[in-house]
């Protein structure tokens, strides 16, 4: 699970620079500014959790009998698919039934972050 986490978080973790870099440079001026601070907070949360998801795969790497670390990693996933791709989907193509889902992205992100909480427990 560990080299998949791993993998998962570099591929999160590039599209996040290029979706900023996007945002920056071709989205300026071509969305209003709410909604560029809508897909400019998809792309900060899609980056912090790459990063947890990152710390989840190298933990995971080292106590792979953890089940909370699986768990967090799945959650840290979730949570950035339903949260930074409504708010993608809503600032990009204006689609406003994704506007229910980005809270459960959010849940979906808390979960991980308790998960690796309880996980801390277990390893020592």
């Amino acid at each position: 699970m560990a080299r998949l986490f791993l993998a998962i978080a570099s591929i999160l973790g590039a599209l996040s620079v290029a979706g900023g870099a996007f945002g920056a440079h071709a989205l300026k001026g071509k969305l209003t500014e709410s909604a560029l601070g809508s897909f400019e907070t998809g792309v900060r949360y899609q980056m912090y959790h790459a990063i947890a998801l990152l710390v989840v795969a190298l933990m995971a790497a080292q106590y792979p009998a953890v089940k909370n670390l699986t768990i967090a990693g799945w959650c840290f996933v979730a949570g950035t698919v339903l949260f930074s791709g409504s708010l993608y989907g809503l600032s990009l193509m204006g689609i406003k039934a994704l506007g229910p889902v980005t809270p459960l992205g959010g849940v979906a992100f808390i979960a991980g972050w308790i998960c690796l909480a309880l996980a801390s427990g277990k390893l020592v």
